[in-house]
């Protein structure tokens, strides 16, 4: 089917975002409601990382609980989307035609920087939902790449999303705290900025060029999924800000929607 589906990098918070959805989760329902139904979900997070590329390909693959210490009720979600197998295979086809060195895993469930933000964004689990890995050896050009061999699949109503957190040092949180680390506000903003001016090679380079990134970034795990969904929007205007403002002082909930401008304030209003 030849429906052309934007691209989204979601930020999904702690695992707690799936119980606590706040601004961010409302924000993402309401991109749910108002994207046309995919046929299928492609997702990059950090919460798998391998030493080559592995594409998920079990047909029901497990929700995993991929965390400690968290409020009991989290262990009783499952989010039951299927896998596609077909998909699975054709992702690995066009990534090793890419040159990129791929493989299937069958055995594989679904982490919590998967299933968490799709909690949101299609609660019912109906779409198939396949994940890839993200190497541990990428760096910004790495996840380019990926993106941008997996890019066509968005002509074919495939629903590509990274996974991350647009800022994400753990050490700044401030769970009783109002203020918000200078650091990751300045970072958000040199994002913006860059996508702004349709910099996308700035924006997916942004741990190497923004100042004191790393401040924001102490690894880059859990930023390189923008990086992956830049590659697979190609363009990235028109696009939409999902501003789900900054969380325990340091953690920025962002995401953004690549090749489409919604009003996703007034789907939440006409709920």
């Amino acid at each position: 089917m030849n429906i052309q589906q934007p691209v989204l990098f979601v930020s999904h918070g702690a695992p707690t975002f799936a119980l606590s959805p706040g601004r961010a989760g409302a924000l993402l329902g309401a991109l749910g409601r108002t994207l046309i139904k995919p046929s299928a979900i492609i997702v990059m997070s950090p919460h798998w990382m391998t030493p080559e590329v592995r594409i998920g390909a079990a047909m029901q693959p497990e929700t995993i609980h991929d965390f400690s210490g968290f409020p009991d009720p989290l262990y009783s979600l499952q989010y039951r989307a299927p896998g596609a197998p077909e998909l699975a295979s054709k992702i690995c086809t066009q990534l090793t035609s890419a040159g990129i060195a791929a493989a299937l895993d069958a055995q594989v469930g679904r982490d919590h920087g998967a299933w968490v933000p799709l909690m949101h964004v299609f609660p019912a689990a109906d779409i198939p939902v396949v994940q890839v890995s993200l190497p541990f050896s990428a760096d910004a050009d790495t996840a380019l790449a990926i993106g941008r061999a997996l890019a066509p699949l968005a002509i074919e109503n495939v629903l590509i999303i990274g996974s991350g957190s647009l800022t994400h040092n753990l050490r700044n949180m401030r769970f009783h705290s109002s203020t918000v680390d200078s650091s990751a506000s300045s970072f958000v903003a040199w994002i913006h900025d860059a996508l702004h001016r349709g910099d996308t090679d700035a924006a997916a380079h942004a741990l190497e060029l923004a100042p004191n990134a790393r401040a924001s970034h102490p690894t880059s795990e859990h930023f390189l999924p923008l990086a992956f969904a830049l590659g697979a929007a190609q363009t990235i205007s028109p696009y939409t800000v999902i501003d789900g403002g900054i969380e325990h002082g340091a953690i920025s909930m962002d995401s953004f929607v690549f090749g489409a401008t919604l009003d996703l304030e007034r789907s939440i209003e006409t709920q």
